[in-house]
């Protein structure tokens, strides 16, 4: 048997002998009266004791120990009042002891004690208004439950023809004030450090002691004897459950507290009155008693009317939270948190409504380049744009139609006037000449608008106006298209094209192919420039300038270029390690903007070169202009590649306007001469502005670049006299259709055959 189960047994024992004690008494009449008395000393250690193994045994929270121990010290406390109280019962004979004033003094100090660790269980209320709340059921269960005890316990004693003895008084007085009180405090309790049912057991002690004065009252000694050996030895009893069950209880049950308590206590509280209202002795000449009762109705009354005011007050107020609640759902359900237009789905919903009643017209409506922003600026700047955009779309659009963002970057206008379609067109393409949001950003859209008769499903007209838009991008952005029939077929081709890269992927269907990079000295290769090609299963080889674009707009470019550096990679350790070190100086693929934001990067780049054996300096990443130009998160890409020795190659230089500028933050390493600077070269004649001007920027960027301490690499070159007009300029490194156009690896790997067959012949 447990520890627990041990002390309850052993107070179990002594609550049946004290029963079968009694009825041998009543029975029988044989022995002392004073035996009786032995039983509540014996109770009340076995409860302390329980308590205290339940202290020492089971980890408790500070405020469970803060109750438990004023708990157990009442216990042993009781036990030695009610010790000297049988030992003066055994003094006096067969008559009725009076309470000793030590005994007494003992267990009211017992009562207050408990009452104090009663008090300082936690209720888990924190805010002023609940608290408030909860101290006014409180007050209303407490004054119902102390109406009933004064009424049929305290104040019959208090009236008797023989008064009891203060001390007797006093320790009933305290024990009742436990009882209200406890019953009131473990009814609020919702769960803590001390469970709920346990408390419960301690507080009903305190009706032990209310039954010993209503026995005792009612049948004076004939009472005071069941009183002592039947009600009071349950106290003890009730103390070894108590701290079994808050053994057994694995952690603090949570519960709501009794919200029926306060309605209860008004019953209670009717119970004494039907009583003084029935009774005449208690409106005789002094009869305060029932007076007193008829007050504590009343105010019982008042605070019950007051409680259900507040109930009410927060009830109202609970239904206002959730009418606004429910209005702020509907509104986010159909609303663009960002911009606060409508969303796509209420878009849908006044779409379908315009189309059955008649003619419907939308604009949609994209930002050009708007991801640009994002990766440049930020996505803050890019919403504070959405923003500002928005604002600048509704004032457009005015009186003539209902604006909504439909997802990213895309909004659309559904136009009530189909004659207007134009108009409002127009309205928001000048809307776009001037500076948007805080930022003053400049930026264009492209638009497609497109009508539908009645009865058109409101898909058909989003797709019609989405094909007529992507026709004003196709056109070159910054513009509007109306649609027009067929419109649709090369969106629908430019979406396939998609869904295939996909596949390709998948299915293996790109190769690598090399141009080679030539030294124009000697006409040696110096390195391969690795160029993706695509062998699609129908169509045959799609040019890159077709499907590079579509694998941009998709993000397919991502894991397009990862296997394009991996295969490099692959390549260029192969060929080395048949042809030797000197075979290759450098393989290059070239880099989307994409990929520098792709967190992945830097890492996919460490392992291409770790999986292949490959050094670092053999890399050579080649990034267009654009692509560097793209804020200080692809600058930090850039030096992180730059500082594990992977070489850097700046492709078109001298076709954008920054591009002098850039040579002082980008960390590249090469820098590739445009074709369009290499075109005609060798047809002007010097001394002529042209030929001056050409060979000008030629030999401009060759000498900056030395200054600088780059390599330089002359792209385009079609023919022997611009290599050799290049190579008087400077350029000793040169790239071309003449030099050698891309082939696959396995031609290239017979070019590098055969370089190394010249070179052992010479």
């Amino acid at each position: 048997m447990t520890g627990s189960w041990r002390y309850v047994a052993a107070a179990t024992t002594i609550v049946l002998l004290s029963a079968i004690w009694y009825v041998w008494w009543v029975l029988t009449g044989a022995g002392p009266v004073a035996i009786g008395f032995l039983f509540m000393p014996l109770v009340m250690a076995v409860g302390g004791l329980a308590i205290r193994d339940l202290r020492r045994s089971v980890p408790l929270a500070p405020a469970g120990r803060r109750f438990w121990r004023p708990v157990e010290i009442c216990a042993y406390l009781f036990a030695a009042g009610f010790a000297l109280l049988a030992a003066e019962a055994f003094r006096i004979g067969p008559e009725l002891p009076s309470m000793p004033p030590a005994a007494a003094a003992l267990i009211c100090s017992g009562v207050l004690l408990a009452m104090w660790g009663v008090a300082s269980v936690p209720l888990g209320v924190t805010s002023r208004y609940e608290r408030g709340k909860q101290w006014l059921d409180r007050a209303i269960a407490l004054l119902g439950c102390s109406a009933v005890l004064w009424h049929f316990g305290i104040a019959p004693m208090v009236l008797a023809p023989e008064p009891w003895t203060v001390s007797a008084l006093t320790i009933l007085l305290l024990a009742c004030a436990f009882a209200a009180g406890s019953i009131t405090k473990v009814s609020y309790i919702a769960g803590g450090p001390v469970d709920r049912s346990a408390m419960r057991l301690v507080a009903s002690t305190g009706l032990c002691a209310a039954g010993v004065a209503l026995l005792s009252v009612i049948g004076g000694y004939e009472g005071a004897v069941p009183a002592q050996a039947l009600c009071m030895p349950l106290s003890g009893l009730l103390l070894a459950l108590a701290a079994r069950r808050q053994r057994a209880a694995a952690k603090a049950s949570v519960r709501p507290g009794n919200v029926w308590l306060p309605y209860l206590a008004v019953l209670a509280v009717d119970v004494p009155v039907a009583d003084v209202l029935f009774r005449p002795e208690h409106w005789g000449p002094g009869a305060w008693e029932g007076r007193l009762i008829v007050l504590v109705a009343v105010v019982v009354t008042a605070l019950v009317a007051v409680r259900q005011y507040v109930v009410f007050r927060e009830n109202t107020r609970l239904l206002r939270e959730k009418q606004a609640s429910e209005a702020r759902l509907r509104h986010e359900a159909t609303h663009d948190p960002l911009t606060g237009l409508a969303n796509r789905a209420l878009f849908r919903q006044w779409l379908d409504e315009a189309l059955t009643s008649g003619d419907a017209t939308v604009l949609l409506v994209d930002l050009d380049d708007f991801k640009t922003v994002n990766d440049s600026l930020g996505h803050d700047v890019g919403d504070g744009l959405l923003v500002g955009f928005a604002g600048a779309l509704c004032e457009a659009a005015g009186l003539d139609g209902s604006v909504a963002r439909l997802a990213g970057d895309e909004f659309a206008v559904l136009i009530t006037d189909a004659d207007r379609g134009a108009a409002v067109a127009e309205r928001v393409m000048a809307a776009t000449a001037a500076p948007i949001s805080s930022h003053r950003l400049l930026v264009h859209v492209s638009a497609g608008l497109a009508t539908a008769p009645a009865g058109t499903a409101a898909s058909q007209l989003l797709r019609d106006a989405d094909a007529a838009m992507y026709a004003a991008k196709q056109r070159g952005k910054a513009n509007w298209v109306r649609y027009a029939a067929g419109m649709e077929q090369p969106a629908q081709a430019h979406a396939r094209l998609g869904g295939d890269l996909r596949r390709a992927l998948d299915d293996g269907e790109f190769r690598l192919f090399y141009q080679p990079i030539i030294g124009l000295a000697d006409g040696r290769i110096i390195g391969v420039e690795a160029l993706v090609r695509w062998f699609h299963p129908e169509r045959g080889l799609v040019p890159p300038i077709e499907f590079i674009p579509a694998a941009e707009r998709t993000g397919l470019i991502v894991p397009l270029g990862r296997w394009v550096l991996r295969e490099a990679c692959r390549q260029a350790a192969e060929w080395l390690a048949e042809f030797g070190p000197d075979a290759l100086n450098k393989v290059a693929p070239n880099v989307s903007v994409l990929q520098l934001h792709d967190p992945d990067f830097v890492t996919d780049v460490r392992a291409a070169l770790a999986d292949h054996g490959l050094g670092p300096d053999r890399l050579v990443l080649e990034l267009t202009e654009s692509a560097v130009l793209r804020g200080q998160r692809v600058l930090r890409v850039l030096h992180e590649l730059h500082d594990m020795g992977v070489r850097l190659a700046l492709d078109d230089f001298g076709t954008g306007e920054s591009s002098l500028s850039l040579l002082r933050s980008f960390p590249a390493s090469i820098v590739k001469l445009d074709k369009s600077f290499v075109d005609g070269i060798e047809l002007d004649e010097p001394g002529t502005a042209a030929a001056d001007a050409r060979q000008a920027v030629a030999r401009a960027v060759v000498q900056l670049a030395g200054a600088l301490g780059l390599d330089t690499v002359a792209e385009g070159i079609e023919n022997q006299e611009q290599a050799d007009r290049l190579h008087r300029l400077g350029y000793t490194v040169g790239q071309g259709y003449h030099l050698g156009r891309p082939v696959s690896a396995e031609e290239m790997t017979a070019r590098f055959a055969a370089q190394r067959s010249a070179a052992a012949a010479a």
